[in-house]
Parts: structure tokens; C-alpha cells; sequence
């Protein structure tokens, strides 16, 4: 399940292991398109891998601070430190390559 984040919750959920954060918003389309890719992953890694989202509309924290210019915007931490950052809506294969390489 891909939880949703607040500008108060992202720092302490992107510091523990691998995370995968998705920087999104209701109006985009592309980013509608990506959240049920995000869905499964977080099944195929559970307990592997985290993964969130975060409303940028509503909480534009954590935008600003990784200078995010457009969305949907994947940030990929591990151990708390941005490791990748994917901007658009990947294919899924894509998507676990960049996981997968940081596992």
C-alpha cells in the first residue's frame, strides 16, 4: 500500500531503508496513470521497500526542497539520502530497474 505523506511526515519516512516517494497531484493525468504501478510495486516489495506520496498541492514541502519542476516525480531515497530522482510516467519495468539497482 503506498501511504500518503504530509510536509510533517516526509523527512522521517524517507530516512529508513529504501523509499520510494511519488510528488503528485489530483489534476495531473500522468500522475494518475502511475499510482497503480506505484500500488503494485509496493506489493511486489513489501517489506522491502517503502513507498509514499505526497499531494503537492496540499504539501509543497518537500517540492521545493528537492526542486521538483514537474510531476509526477519519483524521489528514491535509501538510508534517509536521495539516491535517484524519475520524472514522468514510467513504464513499471522501468521503474524496478531504478529500485532493483539500490536493493
Amino acid at each position: 500500500m503506498v501511504e500518503e505523506l504530509t510536509d510533517e511526515t516526509f523527512d522521517q519516512a524517507a530516512s529508513g531503508g529504501l523509499v520510494v516517494v511519488d510528488l503528485w497531484a489530483p489534476w495531473c493525468m500522468p500522475c494518475r496513470m502511475i499510482a497503480p504501478v506505484l500500488e503494485a510495486l509496493s506489493g511486489e516489495y513489501k517489506g522491502r521497500v517503502s513507498f509514499f506520496k505526497v499531494n503537492i498541492d496540499e504539501n509543497k514541502g518537500p517540492a521545493v526542497k528537492y526542486q521538483v519542476m514537474s510531476i509526477p516525480t519519483l524521489l528514491i531515497f535509501k538510508d534517509g539520502k536521495l539516491k535517484d530522482k524519475v520524472v514522468g510516467a514510467l513504464p513499471k519495468e522501468k521503474i524496478k530497474a531504478k529500485i532493483d539497482k539500490l536493493l
